[in-house]
């Protein structure tokens, strides 16, 4: 275990999405000292792994980008890749936080040239992709991974695999040696910045997401229509790899319902919304999107956004829960039942691929939060009860990535507060001394 670093005008933010890198970011060019630590092996979260932004319809290139710049170009942000929090205890002002470092197996010299990959053939599946196809055992995470080095999975560490990669690096940054390092910190205040994760589909089970190979999830669909996911950006069934031209997409999948999720994960509505354009890009006037919905929530700006996907021909709106699933056992096709509210007529409607807009749970499972933490009835992070640490971005609340900056920025504007209080009292005390 390393001796402490870091001081009590330390920031500490958890999570590498596009939270935790707006939280530090606006903390370090405030002038403050920011540790950014992240589980996985490069930052942007699932921001990251999205195709398109709504509703300017651009790429995350856009904020993430220019982020990543700001981080490189600012020595006020140290970033810790494959960190996890193990512990945290002390008092606003003066927190002790355990840091676990798992290994890379790949050091500081890697230059991103990919020879290792290139040299090994074990695959795993690809975490980026939601593994719906495989990767290289050795591999960049993703074209814009910040750090741009190589990840070596352990599985293939102390196998013949293993040493090809290392023979194949020809600046020594292969490092199989690695072990797990436990580092402790000194901050001052503490950002939780620590992202959502999808509802578990299979949970649903009307749906028959685990059953039927031709219903995904919405964070699948996003990879799919990405020209560097798994299918280079053709909208292609899994079952059997046809052109997926009338597609359906089911709202509130997990969300807004007391056996679930109760809360609204408000992304979901506009997600689809959005993913109905995708549709339309890939196949024109033969396109067909169906919208399975209670009611659609698109606030703000996102209205307008609404209105063009509802004069958009080849798309249609259902307003039903869908009650269940069936499969046409000949084609593959899934069979929506349910009752259409509007008429109250019954419907039994194939499509080649249903979408299911899973909600939005916070990553707090598995996350060492200090017993101090306050936790709202989802689960949500509400910050501390002595007033030193703070949720931030979809961690705190359900939040689209433009909210989400935002409330990271709030929640970095508390945590500077903390440490000029914590400055102060310090300065006091030693003046009284």
């Amino acid at each position: 275990m390393t001796a402490p670093i870091a001081t009590s005008q330390t920031i500490l933010v958890v999570g590498g999405g596009i939270a935790g890198m707006t939280a530090a970011l606006e903390a370090a060019e405030c002038g403050k000292q920011v540790i950014l630590v992240e589980k996985n092996p490069a930052l942007g979260g699932r921001t990251a792994q999205l195709y398109r932004y709504f509703p300017k319809m651009c790429h995350p290139t856009c904020g993430l980008e220019i982020n990543l710049r700001r981080i490189k170009g600012n020595p006020n942000v140290r970033v810790m890749t494959m960190a996890e929090v193990t512990a945290v205890s002390g008092t606003r002002g003066d927190y002790a936080v355990s840091l676990r470092i798992a290994p890379r197996y790949v050091n500081e010299n890697c230059t991103g040239c990919g020879d290792c990959g290139k040299a090994v053939t074990a695959e795993i599946p690809n975490p980026f992709n939601y593994g719906m196809d495989t990767i290289k055992a050795a591999y960049l995470p993703h074209t814009m991974a910040y750090p741009q080095r190589y990840v070596i999975d352990p599985s293939i560490v102390g196998t013949p695999e293993g040493e090809k990669a290392k023979a194949a690096c020809k600046v020594g940054a292969v490092d199989l040696d690695m072990q797990p390092r436990e580092v402790q910190l000194k901050v001052g205040s503490v950002v939780w910045a620590t992202g959502w994760r999808p509802y578990d589909a299979a949970k649903i089970q009307p749906y028959g997401y685990d059953r039927f190979d031709n219903v995904i999830t919405s964070v699948e669909f996003e990879r799919l229509a990405d020209p560097h996911g798994p299918t280079g950006g053709k909208i292609l069934r899994p079952s059997d790899g046809k052109e997926a031209k009338n597609v359906a997409f089911i709202q509130c999948a997990g969300s807004r319902d007391e056996n679930h999720l109760r809360h609204c994960s408000r992304i979901c509505c506009m997600a689809s919304l959005k993913q109905t354009q995708y549709v339309h890009e890939a196949f024109g006037d033969d396109a067909s999107s169906t919208v399975y919905y209670i009611d659609i929530r698109a606030i703000d700006r996102f209205e307008d956004f609404y209105k063009m996907v509802q004069a958009d021909k080849t798309v249609r709106f259902v307003k039903s829960k869908v009650a269940r699933i069936a499969l046409n056992e000949q084609n593959g096709n899934p069979v929506l039942h349910g009752v259409d509210t509007e008429g109250y007529h019954r419907y039994a409607t194939e499509h080649d691929l249903v979408v299911l807009a899973v909600g939005m749970e916070p990553e707090v499972k598995g996350v060492a939060l200090p017993d101090d933490i306050i936790l709202d009835s989802s689960s949500f992070i509400e910050g501390s009860k002595d007033g030193g640490m703070f949720g931030a971005g979809s961690a705190a609340s359900p939040l689209d990535v433009n909210r989400a900056a935002q409330s990271a920025t709030a929640a970095s504007l508390k945590a500077i507060q903390v440490i000029h209080k914590t400055a102060a009292a310090e300065k006091s005390s030693k003046e009284v001394a």
